[in-house]
């Protein structure tokens, strides 16, 4: 066999895989749609059909008009606005402190801190809810926010710290020497030439706090301070559940995040592939 035609075998069987692969995962978004324009009584017909007929648009207003989702959706952004600000802050500020300036224990404390991200969101949920509540900020969105503005979690500096290690200290000394001050450093040096890593991590931020469930569920307790994800769970009870509109509702929820991804993939993609290049 010729070393063409092996290639040509390789290509193929990878397409191949690849095809599969995109219909496996892509095949949850398809039922999600046919079942956002179904009456409920087609959703969990078997055999399944996947035509809706006939095709209900009118699930996206009934479903979007049978809860506040205008509260849920300004909630939401409120929160997602705040937190995205204090991450792209404070993160860029722990992983310059933790790639480019040296002081005594710096690695160390990087390990230390390293070693959180192994800890269960579950070992430190009841400790985390009865400090918040002992400072009387349950039912508040501070106890969603605040975090945010202490990098917003280990792996948002993990990823600007590997990413900065590839940046040349070289930069640095050469403004040090023009009189800048490490401050000017990070903002005028490093920030402008990291933007597909804060994309990055802007994406993930945006995606973690746009979804998240159990936060809200835990410290909100008012309807009306729910936010969206909140909101979705109100349409499954215990006993019944109004599935059409669920899916059309989380459809809609879906698509500033769908539309996010592939306005910044370019970036996305590559910050994912810089990111620890050096270590």
């Amino acid at each position: 066999m010729t070393k063409r035609k092996a290639k040509i075998i390789n290509l193929t069987i990878t397409y191949v895989l690849l095809v599969f692969g995109a219909i496996f995962f892509v095949l949850p978004f398809i039922w999600l749609v046919r079942s956002a324009l179904m009456d409920i009584t087609q959703i969990f017909i078997m055999p399944p059909e996947w035509i809706p007929r006939p095709v209900r648009w009118s699930n996206f207003p009934e479903a979007l008009t049978s809860v506040p989702f205008g509260r849920y959706f300004l909630n939401t952004v409120i929160i997602v606005f705040f937190v995205e600000l204090g991450v792209l802050i404070t993160a860029p500020m722990a992983a310059f402190a933790f790639s480019h300036l040296k002081w005594k224990g710096r690695d160390l404390w990087f390990v230390i801190l390293l070693t959180s991200l192994m800890l269960p969101y579950a070992v430190t949920l009841i400790p985390t809810f009865l400090l918040w509540k002992s400072l009387g900020l349950v039912d508040t969105y501070f106890p969603l926010i605040i975090p945010s503005w202490f990098g917003g979690g280990m792996f948002n500096i993990f990823l600007l710290r590997q990413f900065f290690s590839t940046i040349p200290v070289e930069l640095d000394e050469a403004a040090y020497i023009d009189g800048a001050t490490p401050w000017q450093v990070l903002w005028k040096i490093i920030i402008p030439i990291s933007k597909p890593a804060l994309i990055t991590v802007g994406i993930f931020t945006f995606m973690n706090t746009w979804n998240d469930l159990l936060g809200p569920i835990i410290y909100l307790n008012s309807p009306e301070k729910y936010t969206l994800a909140v909101g979705l769970s109100t349409f499954v009870g215990m006993y019944s559940g109004q599935w059409h509109y669920l899916m059309a509702a989380s459809l809609v929820v879906m698509l500033p995040i769908i539309i996010l991804f592939f306005v910044g993939q370019k970036y996305f993609i590559e910050g994912i592939t810089l990111t620890g290049l050096k270590g």
